[in-house]
Formats: C-alpha cells, sequence, structure tokens
C-alpha cells in the first residue's frame, strides 16, 4: 500500500497510547472493571438522545419520527443491554460463584447446550416467552463448558495486547460492543476506526467511554480504507476484528493487487495476526406451513417485513429470501398481507454507501418487481432461478425474495428447505424459522431435525435472529467451519456475555401469538408486540423507557413502560 499520501501520525499516536497501558488494563482489578461498566451504563442513559437522534437525522428523518425507535433499539438500548449482561456474569464472579449456574447447562440428545436467556427475573418479566439457548460444538461436555467458561477472570488471562476493531458503519452499537467484547472478554486494549459512514457517532462513544479513553485503555480514530489497511499493518496491533463484508476481508488478508487471488489460492496472507470478523451473508426466513388463523397471517408479516426492513435492510442479518411451501394454501395468503404492511409503513429512503446501485441490480434482473409504499421497498415474489441476484449477492437494502420449495408435509418441506439455505445462500449468520405451535407439536421430530441441521451462527424460532445481536447474553457470529480462504460470514463470536468456548449456535425462541391473543391460543406469554417490529405503534417511546430502565431496573418505572409497550 502507497502510504505516502496518508498522514499517519495520529494512528501512529493512537495505537502507542493504548500499548503504554495495555498493562494496565490486565492488572485493573475486577471489581474496578464492574464499576467502569455501570458508570458507562449511566453515561450511555445521559447520552442515549443525542446518539439516537444523530443517527436518525444521519438517515433522513427527525428524531420524533417512529423510525426513530431503531436508532435508540439498535443503539443506547443495546449498548446498555450488553452492559448489563455483563455485568451479570461479572458479578457473579466477583461474589465467587462460577459464572454459569449449574442448572443453565445440561445434554440434550447427546449434546451439551446452555440456556442463556432469560438470565435474570427483570428478563423474565420484559420478555415473557423469549428464550436463548447456546448448542456447544460436538463432543463438548457439560463439564467442559462450565470449566471453560469465562476464562479471562478464572485463571486464563490472556497477555496484554492491542485490538483493532474496524468499525461497522449501519448499526450505531455495534463499534460500541465490539469494543466491550475485545475489553472485557479479552482482556485488550483497543484502537477503534469508526466507519465514515457514521463517524458523526465518535463524539458520543468517547463520551460514554470517557473514563477508557482518559486511562488509555482505548482510541478512537477516523479515516476510509487507506487508514484502516495502515492499521491492520501495523506493529503495535497485535489483533483485529473486523465487520463488513467478505470484500472487505479479503482486501484485508489477501491485498487488492494482481497478486490476491495467488495469495489466496496459496494461503499466503499479508497479516499473520489473528483476526476475527462477523460479514453477513444472505439470510432465510423459512415459513413451515400450519393451520394460522387471519391473525396470524397479520402478526407473521409484520414479523417479516421487520426483518427485511428495520433499518432499511442495511443490516448482515436483514431476511433476504423468503422461504415458502410451494403447496401451502396460506402462501398467497401471507404475501398479501405482507403487501399491506409494505404500502403502509411510513416513507424513508435505502440511506447506506450503494444501495441504489445494488437494487437497480434487482430491478435490473427482475423488470416487474413489485414496488410497495415509497417504491423503493422491493417484493420478488416467485424467485425460481437459483442463480438469481437475491439469492447469490448481499443486497444490503429494502428488497426481498421469495423462494417457493416443495413439500406435501410441513416434514419434507423443512428438508427441502434446510438443504436449500444450507447449500445455495452464501453466508452462514443467521436464520429464522416461524412454526405454528400446533405444527411445531405435530412434527417434533422434523422440526428438531432442521434446527441441527440448519448451519447458522444464530436461528430464531418465531424470532427474527437479528434479535441475539441485542441481547448480550448469546453469542453473535457465524457458524464454525469458515477459514480464511473461504471466509462466508466471519470467524469468531463476539458479545457472548458468559464468555462461553467451544459455541457452534445460538438458538432463540419467541411466542408464536403475542399476548393478549396467545393465552387463548395455546401459546401463553406475557409478551405483547415487540417494540422492534416496525409496525409497533409506540415504539419509540417504549424503547426510551427501556433504555432507562435496563440501566437501572426498578419497580416504579414498570407501569410507564409495560403502558407503553401495551398501547403499540
Amino acid at each position: 500500500m502507497n502510504t505516502s499520501a496518508l498522514d499517519t501520525s495520529l494512528l501512529d499516536r493512537a495505537v502507542a497510547d493504548v500499548r503504554a497501558e495495555a498493562a494496565s488494563w490486565s492488572a485493573t482489578p475486577l471489581s474496578e472493571r464492574i464499576g467502569l461498566l455501570e458508570r458507562l451504563q449511566s453515561r450511555a442513559v445521559s447520552r442515549a438522545a443525542e446518539m439516537a437522534g444523530a443517527g436518525s437525522r444521519a438517515k433522513g428523518y427527525g428524531p420524533d419520527s417512529p423510525w426513530a425507535a431503531e436508532d435508540w433499539m439498535g443503539g443506547p438500548w443495546a449498548l446498555v443491554q450488553n452492559a448489563a449482561a455483563l455485568l451479570h456474569v461479572l458479578r457473579r464472579i466477583a461474589a465467587g460463584r462460577d459464572p454459569l449456574d449449574a442448572r443453565s447447562v445440561h445434554e440434550e440428545n447427546g449434546r451439551t447446550r446452555v440456556d442463556v436467556f432469560p438470565a435474570t427475573r427483570w428478563d423474565t418479566l420484559l420478555l415473557n416467552g423469549f428464550t436463548a439457548q447456546v448448542w456447544m460444538r460436538p463432543g463438548v461436555t457439560a463439564e467442559q463448558t462450565r470449566a471453560r467458561a469465562a476464562g479471562e477472570y478464572r485463571g486464563r488471562q490472556g497477555d496484554p495486547a492491542v485490538a483493532l476493531v474496524l468499525g461497522a458503519g449501519n448499526v450505531a452499537a455495534i463499534t460500541a460492543l465490539d469494543i466491550l467484547h475485545k475489553l472485557y472478554a479479552e482482556g485488550q486494549v483497543v484502537v477503534a476506526k469508526m466507519n465514515p459512514v457514521n463517524a458523526y457517532l465518535r463524539p458520543h462513544f468517547e463520551y460514554v467511554f470517557a473514563e477508557f479513553v482518559e486511562r488509555g485503555w482505548l482510541r478512537f480514530v477516523d479515516g476510509g480504507a487507506a487508514e484502516g489497511a495502515y492499521l491492520c499493518r501495523h506493529g503495535g496491533v497485535d489483533a483485529i476484528h473486523v465487520t463488513g463484508s467478505d470484500r472487505t476481508h479479503d482486501a484485508i488478508v489477501w491485498g487488492t493487487d494482481e497478486h490476491a487471488g495467488r495469495r489466496r489460492r496459496e494461503d499466503l496472507p499479508l497479516l499473520g495476526k489473528p483476526l476475527s470478523s462477523e460479514l453477513g451473508g444472505v439470510s432465510p426466513c423459512i415459513v413451515a406451513p400450519g393451520p394460522w388463523s387471519d391473525a396470524d397471517f397479520r402478526f407473521q408479516a409484520e414479523h417479516i417485513v421487520t426483518s427485511k426492513m428495520n433499518n432499511s435492510g442495511h443490516n448482515c442479518i436483514a431476511s433476504q429470501i423468503l422461504v415458502l411451501p410451494r403447496d401451502w394454501d396460506g402462501c398467497e395468503r401471507l404475501l398479501e398481507e405482507i403487501r399491506k404492511v409494505l404500502r403502509k409503513l411510513p416513507a424513508r429512503a435505502d440511506y447506506y454507501p450503494g444501495a441504489a446501485d445494488r437494487l437497480a441490480s434487482v430491478r435490473a434482473a427482475h423488470p416487474t418487481a413489485e414496488a410497495h409504499g415509497d417504491d423503493c421497498r422491493l417484493l420478488v415474489p416467485d424467485i425460481t432461478d437459483h442463480d438469481d441476484v437475491l439469492i447469490t449477492d448481499e443486497v444490503f437494502g429494502s428488497a426481498l425474495g421469495v423462494v417457493r420449495l416443495p413439500g406435501r408435509t410441513p416434514a419434507e418441506f423443512l428438508r427441502h428447505a434446510v438443504d436449500f439455505a444450507n447449500d445455495k445462500l452464501p453466508g452462514t449468520l443467521g436464520a429464522t424459522l416461524i412454526v405454528h405451535p400446533r405444527t411445531e407439536k405435530a412434527h417434533r421430530e422434523a422440526v428438531r431435525n432442521a434446527l441441527a441441521d440448519l448451519r447458522y451462527g444464530t436461528l430464531g424460532v418465531n424470532c427474527w435472529s437479528g434479535v441475539g445481536f441485542l441481547l448480550g447474553y448469546t453469542p453473535w457470529g457465524a457458524f464454525p467451519g469458515h477459514t480464511r480462504q473461504d471466509i462466508g460470514s466471519g470467524i469468531g463470536f463476539v458479545h457472548n456475555a458468559f464468555m462461553l468456548e467451544d459455541i457452534e449456535k445460538t438458538v432463540l425462541r419467541a411466542p408464536f401469538t403475542p399476548a393478549p391473543r396467545g393465552l387463548v391460543k395455546g401459546d401463553p406469554s406475557l409478551s405483547p408486540r415487540p417494540p422492534y417490529f416496525v409496525t409497533h405503534r409506540t415504539a419509540l417511546s417504549t424503547v426510551e423507557r427501556l433504555t432507562r430502565f435496563t440501566a437501572a431496573p426498578s419497580l416504579t418505572k414498570l407501569p410507564a413502560l409495560f403502558a407503553a409497550a401495551l398501547r403499540g
């Protein structure tokens, strides 16, 4: 790389600053780390409105827009929720307890699994009916799982080191959560390079992380690809974490010159330092046939549209392919309800750089694609060519494709759907499965086999898999098995408050039917329409209250929070 026109002095200084204090962070006692995290939560809440408002304005709408709830959910709330998850685990360790409750680790069907959510009574109350279970890799025992958890705090602390976090430009909390993971789970001080798309967040992050910056454990820098490449190759950087695309990873590891292909084929990387990554892909939402009611069709249409249109589809985990049973009589009914939701959503544009070109490629491949709402929400209702651009490329925008697969029974359809998702769709970050409780009860083995066979880092059952990004207790990353020569959706897991090792996947579950309807439909829970739904009428006020509650839970805050949630 030619660095002759690049002023590297600020970058060099940032690396030198944190390297000089790496040992002091390693020596910081647990009690002090807990205090730092508690104060970080308070600072995040005090800056929450400004942080979320900055995101709203950058995306083209005001801080009081219905869309602004996403900027709270994917910004301040995600940050305080992940900090709360870490605090729960660290306080257990500080009290002399194991990070994992012994009852949460068990073996099912010859595999070790860990119940990670709900972790507290507040979790049970606020997300009633939501659960998360981490499946460990084959051969890992329950005893090994318990013994290896939170090694940074149980006699296996790593050497002092400097990590480079290459921030993401789409969701505000990503960079902040990657910083927390490097500091707290891996014990490394951090240089965080802001993504140019959301570099406006830097002053907010510097305020929230002020104590870490003042102590020399964290530095923020700006810049684009050149600055990122320079830092990756910097001798003072020991490890790297990147959120982006496979192209970003390959440029870092193999370069972009005429020799890059040869280096990759011969496995001759430009970097020898550890590099973890979260790189997205083409995520499916699989819908099993079942005895759905009119209300079920409406609710699940809102759910599916949310999984696609959250953040205008600029999410690595956005549902891009809706997989439907070809012979199900509910197919067209569901699609019609999806169209209704798409038409009713408030107008907004895809803001992420390159989105217009990517959507144009979808329109070119599908001249008759349906355009809904503000005409940038595209629906391609019947893809038959498995080399279609929506199947082969991550669009990272507001386009949803539909693939219909055969299967006379739910079991047959699920086998076809699993094979299609595993073998045809690039990436292994996350997948969503929507299945009626009566269907699952009647075909329990088929659903169990589908969950076991789907090769994704996060599976959501009646829950958009993107929720796994938010909870903190749930590890976030690609299904294991990618290599630097075939990087797919990346290598490694972040968040992961219990600091588990040997992870294969996380399975999230949520109620198929919201309260109160679920109470009389055999799907009981106290959860109404989730506030992350794009159709939630009071999502903004709900998430504002939820953010403040999460940072400082109190019974006195519950009535207003529940009232806002129920009005939605």
